[in-house]
């Protein structure tokens, strides 16, 4: 096996590597030459600089594992490898405690005006009076995102005699519980109890911009925020706005939404923020530890090699088990992950249990990676950490979600069927596919409507009362705003005298076109589907 290494890890990552690869080191790499010699490798491992797109893999005709020696796999096209059945792995949990330390150090040196007092000491002068800070003990902070990070950040807090709450719609209950942490469901509330703040939220379009102008105005005047996990989750301009004023007391921030490259000609940065005396600042440096590099460098190594050499892998894409099972069953992989995407779009709720009945020829089979994948497609949408066959148990079982398989021989109708009944606190909610001639996934049921529609990637759902006239003006909506629909499917349920359409469209539906078909005199709910 040859391994390629165009950037620097650690070394003990590359002791293990050795063992078992040649392996090469060239630092010095031109793009021209890494297109020229990357067909003689069967595995390439990166950290961010190497930018691994579609060109660069279409020459690596013998590449079986990239590996990325960091978190985010931004510089490698996932899609391309993918195609290629090429593995993609990362190290998405060696710097979760760098990441946790660095968030309770920003709130420290906030809280006793540490860089400031440094600063005012090197120049000369003896400030005690002027840098007064507060205590965290008794204090309230809210953790936003009880993910792993989060969930670090909170337990260490509580060691500081701190009162912790937390804000997380996708975590149930019971995890918060566990940890002792009260679960608020609002952002609002959160903004009018906090003494301080601490992000770990994903970044997502739900989540950017979640605190911005309108809840600095409700927040306390003694409020300090810290975020350490992704620009502009706290809108910059508010953030600005609301320190310049003293609206809030202050914030330390490690992460911005536009961040130079280190080492690019002119990777200078400049900011309003950096013009203001309270907030406190680091360059992106939650990973920046001893520790966590150390760790990314084993484990980037470990998972490589495990890929090369067959073993299952936490891969970024699907390519990285190594099962009989997955290639007999990719049809119903494609399906379960699809299934498992509808329920975080069409409801806020945690999901408290998932009982998933395989009837049918498929019962016969060993049916846990399509559980896997359905799991997979779940949490993936609602969470940042990276959610693959290898790791969704554990986080399903971190988050108290409790699983159940059983299996049916015998089924009507379908030749084989697969059922989810997702439990949350007020409801079950029912959904079921099939897999149509060889490879076509269909939704057979719906919420408990009798359907059949392929997944697609644009979709809308309506519910409406069951009367003339409605479906017609959702189409109109549809029709005047360009929106061309490809195939519609509608069902009734004659005893509640509730419709359901489900609408495959050509093209995205926006938030104003959404808007007007709920303002329809009968629609019940609206939603945008992405399978």
């Amino acid at each position: 096996m040859r391994i390629l290494v165009p950037e620097k890890i650690e070394e003990n990552g590359l002791e293990i590597l050795k063992q078992k690869a040649d392996v090469d080191v060239r630092l010095d790499l031109t793009r021209e030459q890494l297109l020229e010699c990357i067909d003689q490798y069967d595995a390439l491992i990166v950290r961010s600089a190497t930018k691994v797109d579609a060109e660069l893999i279409s020459r690596g005709t013998n590449l079986k594992v990239i590996g990325r020696a960091g978190t985010g796999v931004d510089n490698i096209d996932v899609d391309a490898a993918t195609e290629r059945g090429i593995i993609v792995v990362n190290t998405p949990d060696s710097n979760n405690m760098s990441a946790a330390e660095h968030s309770i150090a920003l709130l420290l040196s906030l809280c006793r005006n540490i860089p400031r007092a440094y600063m005012s000491l090197k120049a000369g002068k003896w400030e005690r009076s002027k840098f007064k800070g507060v205590e965290l003990y008794d204090k309230t902070v809210a953790v936003l995102g009880l993910g792993r990070i989060g969930s670090l950040v909170a337990s260490r807090l509580k060691a500081f005699g701190m009162n912790v709450i937390g804000y997380d719609p996708y975590i149930p209950q019971e995890r918060f519980d566990s940890m002792g942490v009260e679960k608020i469901d609002s952002i609002d509330e959160i903004m009018q109890r906090a003494d301080f703040i601490t992000v770990h939220l994903p970044k997502t379009n739900e989540t950017m911009g979640i605190i911005g102008k309108k809840e600095f105005d409700m927040a306390k005047k003694e409020l300090r925020i810290v975020n350490c996990a992704r620009g502009g989750i706290v809108d910059e301009n508010a953030l600005y706005e609301a320190l310049k004023a003293k609206r809030i007391a202050g914030a330390a921030i490690d992460v911005f939404t536009n961040e130079p490259k280190e080492g690019a000609a002119g990777a200078g940065f400049s900011h309003p923020l950096l013009e203001l005396d309270n907030i406190v600042f680091t360059p992106h440096l939650g990973a920046s530890t001893v520790e966590a590099q150390r760790n990314v460098g084993l484990a980037i190594a470990q998972q490589v090699l495990n890929a090369l050499e067959g073993n299952v892998v936490e891969a970024v894409n699907l390519h990285g088990l190594n099962m009989k099972a997955a290639t007999l069953l990719a049809p119903y992989l494609n399906l379960a992950e699809k299934m498992g995407r509808i329920y975080y779009q069409v409801e806020s709720l945690p999901t408290e249990q998932i009982e998933l009945v395989y009837s049918g020829d498929i019962s016969k089979e060993d049916t846990r990676i399509i559980t896997l994948s359905y799991l997979t497609g779940l949490l993936q949408p609602v969470t940042d950490e990276r959610v693959n066959f290898v790791n969704i148990e554990k986080i399903i079982h971190e988050r108290g979600i409790q699983v159940i398989e059983s299996k049916n021989s015998h089924v009507d109708y379908f030749v084989n069927l697969i059922t989810v009944n997702v439990k949350n606190k007020e409801r079950t909610m029912t959904f079921a596919g099939t897999i149509f001639g060889k490879e076509e996934p269909r939704i057979v049921n719906f919420d408990g409507f009798e359907v059949d529609f392929m997944p697609t990637e644009h979709m809308l759902m309506v519910q409406n009362i069951d009367r003339p006239g409605i479906i017609g003006q959702v189409c109109t909506i549809l029709g005047d705003n360009s929106i061309n629909i490809a195939n519609m499917k509608a069902s009734r349920n004659t005893k509640h005298g509730i419709n359901l359409m489900v609408l495959d469209v050509d093209s995205d539906i926006s938030d104003e076109v959404l808007a007007a078909v709920k303002r329809v005199d009968g629609v019940l709910k609206a939603k945008e589907l992405n399978l």
